[in-house]
């Protein structure tokens, strides 16, 4: 059974496709489906923007295959990781 509620990962999905590193979020709004459930358990355990953005780099150059330099995750990083300090834990599941 998931931690999370649907409405958290769907506002996930909407934080990242908004940054929308590969730039096909507007014809592909799944995407980057993939993220969600290891960036949602990173951050329920507490992860800080530093690991958070060393994992989407990660996912940036071996998952979506972008060569270095790629887009820096940083900005999206701290952003997620403000939303889940600010809003997402309070509609989790029990």
């Amino acid at each position: 059974m998931k931690a999370w509620s649907t409405a958290t990962e769907n506002e996930l999905r909407h934080l990242i496709n908004d940054w929308d590193p590969i730039g096909v979020a507007d014809s592909v709004r799944d995407e980057y489906d993939c993220m969600l459930p290891p960036l949602l358990g990173r951050l329920r355990g507490g992860a800080g923007r530093t690991e958070i953005a060393a994992f989407l780099q990660h996912e940036l150059e071996d998952h979506f295959g972008l060569a270095a330099p790629c887009p820096r995750p940083d900005a999206i990083a701290a952003r997620l990781v403000t939303w889940w300090a600010t809003t997402a834990p309070a509609r989790e599941t029990p």
